[in-house]
């Protein structure tokens, strides 16, 4: 084994990240692919501000960062270069540190997401709500542009054109949007009974139900659409492609 001065470094960059899909997905795929020289930790900060120490205690080794919540947006102010697919959808999520230390910023989120979604989607999937409008809803909403599928955010606090508030979501709504994704994080363990504030009771066989959270794997927004005999989907897969994509940037 290559001694510990020579090691890659990966990280992910986000807040109360202790329990980290990206840790354990790629400690796993080193041990997998008997890859000894690289090692995946956690920047767990509570402040971006914090992210440039954190850079520069482990400029020598640093090659890429995955950036979580609450983080997608802010990091662009620490960003050399952004990959123009990422610039369009406003959010970054994977962060490739070349051999001059420069930073750019990608977004594999999108395809991640897209490659889940897509082998689920029916010809009445016209119409799209997505919960939530943090930086995970922005490549969402992408990917829903990309595909032709008309949405609408529901936010808690509606500022922009295309954004709605939750108790204006009827049962005409519903009924016409058959897709609704979550992008909050309501229902995450261990707040496992949380869910977004919709009217389930309009539910139907139609609809298709995607939540981006992976655990618990079954949130109770994906029970209540089970229960009324939708399609349900949870984020795990998503995860896993957009890890995927990061890796394969790192190793361009």
């Amino acid at each position: 084994m290559e001694g510990k001065g020579s090691k890659k470094l990966f990280a992910l960059v986000g807040k109360n990240i202790s329990y980290s899909f990206s840790k354990g997905y790629f400690t796993k795929k080193f041990k997998d692919l008997d890859i000894k020289n690289s090692e995946y930790i956690n920047f767990d900060i509570q402040s971006i501000k914090e992210l440039s120490s954190k850079i520069k205690e482990n400029k020598n080794n640093l090659k890429g960062m995955n950036v979580t919540i609450p983080y997608k947006l802010e990091v662009f102010n620490y960003l050399d270069k952004i990959d123009k697919k990422a610039l369009k959808v406003g959010a970054v999520n994977t962060i490739k540190i070349s051999k001059k230390g420069k930073l750019k910023g990608f977004n594999t989120d999108v395809y991640g997401f897209k490659k889940s979604l897509k082998p689920l989607l029916a010809k009445h999937h016209k119409k799209a709500l997505i919960l939530g409008t943090g930086g995970a809803s922005k490549a969402v909403a992408y990917v829903l542009e990309d595909l032709g599928i008309k949405y609408k955010f529901v936010s808690r606090n509606p500022k922009e054109k295309k954004e709605i508030a939750y108790n204006t979501l009827s049962k005409e709504l519903i009924e016409s949007c058959l897709l609704i994704i979550n992008c909050t994080p309501l229902g995450t363990h261990p707040n496992i009974n949380d869910k977004p504030d919709i009217p389930y009771e309009y539910l139907t066989s139609n609809h298709l139900l995607y939540d981006l959270i992976y655990n618990p794997s079954e949130t109770t927004f994906l029970k209540k659409g089970k229960e009324k005999g939708a399609d349900i989907k949870n984020g795990l897969e998503m995860l896993e492609q957009q890890a995927e994509k990061a890796w394969r940037i790192w190793n361009k």
